[in-house]
Parts: C-alpha cells; structure tokens; sequence
C-alpha cells in the first residue's frame, strides 16, 4: 500500500496551516526551504493557486495523487456542486468518519486503526480506510479490540468527545450511526473546491 513519507510538519508550514494531520504544532511559523524565514517569494500564477489547493486538500486527508484523482472523477460523475461533491465523498470516508465521531484524534491514527482490523460495518469487519461509508450504515468497535490499551483509555474521556452532526456515536456501545452525509455547511470551510476543479478542468 502507498504511503506519503513526506515529513508533515513542513506540509503544514507550506499552507499556512495544520493540515497534515499533526497534533503537535510547529514552532517555525514560516514555509519550510533553506532560506527560512527570508525567503521572498514571486507571484503565484492562477494554476499555482490550483495545485497548492489541490495538494492541501490531499494534505489534508492523507491520501495520494492517484486516489484523489479518482475520487474526483467519481465526484464529477454525480449531479450537482461538483466541488461539494468531491468534500461529501472525502467525508464520507471510513477513516475520516471514524475521526469526525471522535474515536481518533488525526486521519492518521483513524486510518491505523481501520487497517489493524478494529471496526466492522453492519456487521462485516473492514478495514480498508477508503470504504465510503453510506446514510444508516452503522460502524462498530470489534469486543475483541475493546480490552486493548487504546480503547480502555478511549472509553474514559468518550463522553467529552465532539461528534460530527451528521453523526450519531453510542459511548456505551462503542458505534457510530451514519444519520446522513454531511450537508453544506457541515463540510470543511478552509479547502476551496473552485480552485481544485479549476485544476483537473484544463
């Protein structure tokens, strides 16, 4: 399975903000480059708007070129906001839905513990982080991955957890309902989709 080695913090300091699913914050507030903080730079052309967005984006969900393209492309194929679209499917992730319901504090840690076999979906055991989740499908932590260190210590602070709106989390069950896909407003606000759809479109 491809993975992205990069070194995150510098992908955060490259946007402008913490977008490589980091908990931890840099203390250099400037791009990252050996001329630091004195780097000048040109001006940015439209099309290098458009690949910076598009690259925060997949900073942002931890995924690479290929599978953002064909992420895209699927979104392309549905009827309405293109953009929105391309947001709702990101959203609709087994991994980011297993963040947003508070299980895991980064992408990252979710996409580990969807790939360790942790979590099922009505029932079948999955664990390919990629598996877009549906309205009214419900996701469960395995018994057996309960006795885990993680989850003991998962199931003391679960109720001071933040949830998503569009979800629905069981503390004592250890599930998450998918109520509905994300709408509008409950999508990312710091990712603008024009740009990226600009991007693929020339």
């Amino acid at each position: 399975m491809a993975r992205n080695l990069k070194p995150r913090h510098k992908a955060s300091r490259r946007f402008g903000e913490n977008v490589a699913d980091t908990l931890k914050e840099s203390k250099k507030n400037y791009p990252p480059g050996m001329h630091g903080p004195k780097k000048t730079f040109a001006k940015v052309s439209e099309y290098g708007r458009q690949l910076k967005e598009k690259q925060k984006a997949k900073a942002i969900y931890g995924i690479l070129e290929k599978q953002f393209k064909i992420t895209f492309q699927d979104a392309s194929k549905l009827s309405g906001d293109l953009g929105q679209n391309l947001l709702t499917i990101l959203e609709s992730r087994l991994d980011n839905v297993i963040h947003r319901a508070g299980l895991a504090q980064t992408r990252r840690l979710a996409r580990q513990l969807v790939n360790h076999g942790h979590f099922t979906v009505d029932g079948v055991s999955t664990d390919i982080p990629s598996f877009r989740i549906k309205p009214g499908q419900v996701i469960k932590v395995k018994t057996n991955k309960l006795k885990k260190g993680y989850w003991t210590a998962m199931a003391e602070k679960i109720d001071s957890v933040e949830v998503a709106g569009w979800l629905s989390l069981d503390s004592a069950a250890m599930t998450i309902t998918v109520n509905s896909l994300p709408n509008k407003e409950e999508l990312p606000n710091n990712i603008d989709t024009p740009l990226i759809v600009d991007f693929y479109s020339r």
